[in-house]
């Protein structure tokens, strides 16, 4: 049996006042594509397929287009469950009529997990979606008290499951959070949590709860062949090769611009052992961050054969003010998204003030040790010269 795991579609999601939509239909269908070509038997969407709870019709047009191409056309299985940024119930309306077809939703509030087996030849695979809920729903609907953290509710939700697990058959699991082998160093950390708990996070992913609460142990999941996992945006393995983040299909932030995305293909064979791979979908403009003197970085754009379309990030490196900065760059990258001048200086508390017996220092003086800590680039002649032209001009007009 082969099978696609993917997660984090967030349709309709805007970026930098940037819609989306049109390179999320472009990925999408280069998705379906792979799909025909590799023609496994279920996709799974590891949660936030949209990026909102109430999505954009625009965005909800787009997810019936790629699921009815999917499971009326391509004949495939799709077992989906609801991430953080989706509205549960609005996701799953309507899943009982549409499991009849081979779309399997779990995100209902009352919900723990919906348990789907797709028949392999003789054999059976399970398959349990565990959709997102905050640790208060699930300790309501399952009336457990000591329930407190999404770890508390995983494992609740997962001793459950293993209460009428076949452990000789084939099962597999699909969570949405942040699941780590390291969870009990990291709950003590406030600024670094992610980095202790060796996550690899982005800027574009929402965080969950405060204190550590949110971090869920791997170990609960040991009992699972494979562990289908959504919400951090880059893809990598939590321990082992079976318990993976697939990563969101397209880059939503610049702190992904090293990251490849794509899909992860599962290949079952005949000894229950899973070959995975990973296959990457390229999109039709990338995010990337370029960095340098305008002039240098318009005159490298008109160049360029391909990547004009790209969505950027400009680091502007010139010294000086600069007039129409974000217009120049559109000329010739009509996507820049942002512009940022490159900090030559790291500023601590020390040089926000002036330094010790600065009444008894010149204007210059004054303002030269000032610009050496906070301005950009380096003091030169030329610009103590206009300097000085400038401190004239301002005290001839106090003494008129």
């Amino acid at each position: 049996m082969k099978i696609i795991h993917t997660s984090d579609w967030h349709i309709g999601k805007i970026v930098n006042e940037f819609s989306m939509i049109e390179d999320q239909k472009y990925i999408l269908n280069r998705l379906i594509d792979l799909i025909e070509k590799e023609k496994p038997e279920v996709l799974i969407i590891a949660g936030d397929v949209y990026d909102r709870s109430i999505p954009p019709v625009e965005a909800v047009e787009l997810l019936n287009e790629t699921l009815s191409n999917l499971i009326i056309d391509k004949k495939v299985k799709v077992l989906a469950i609801s991430g953080n940024h989706d509205g549960g119930e609005r996701l799953s309306f309507g899943s009982q009529i549409l499991e009849k077809h081979g779309l399997y939703i779990a995100g209902r509030d009352d919900e723990l997990y919906k348990h789907v087996v797709v028949k392999d030849g003789e054999k059976n695979v399970n398959f349990y979606l565990i959709p997102y809920k905050d640790p208060a729903l699930t300790r309501k609907i399952s009336d457990e008290k000591e329930i407190k953290s999404h770890n508390d509710a995983m494992k609740f939700v997962v001793e459950k499951i293993k209460e009428d697990i076949n452990y000789e058959e084939v099962n597999i699991l699909v969570g949405h959070g942040y699941v780590t082998m390291k969870r009990e160093d990291a709950i003590e950390c406030i600024e670094n949590k992610y980095e202790v708990a060796n996550l690899e996070t982005s800027e574009s992913e929402r965080p969950l709860s405060i204190g550590g609460t949110d971090l869920i142990d791997g170990k609960i999941f040991d009992d699972f062949d494979y562990v289908a996992l959504g919400h951090l945006h880059g893809r990598q393995k939590i321990g082992r090769e079976e318990m993976k983040y697939s990563g969101s299909i397209l880059k939503y932030s610049f702190s992904e611009v090293k990251q490849k995305k794509g899909v992860y293909i599962l290949d079952i064979n005949n000894k229950d052992a899973i070959n995975i791979d990973f296959k990457c979908l390229k999109p039709v403009r990338d995010l990337r961050v370029i960095k340098g003197n305008i002039e240098d970085l318009i005159e490298e754009a008109r160049e360029l054969e391909e990547g004009k379309e790209d969505y950027i990030q400009a680091i502007l490196t010139d010294d000086g003010e600069l007039i129409n900065p974000m217009e120049k760059l559109r000329a010739v990258y009509p996507n820049t998204m942002l512009i940022t001048r490159e900090r030559k200086r790291e500023i601590s508390e020390d040089k926000t003030s002036a330094k010790g017996e600065y009444k008894r220092k010149s204007k210059l003086e004054l303002f030269k040790e000032f610009y050496e800590d906070l301005g950009s680039g380096d003091y030169t002649e030329e610009k103590e010269v206009v300097l000085m032209n400038t401190i004239n001009e301002v005290l001839k007009s106090e003494v008129k």
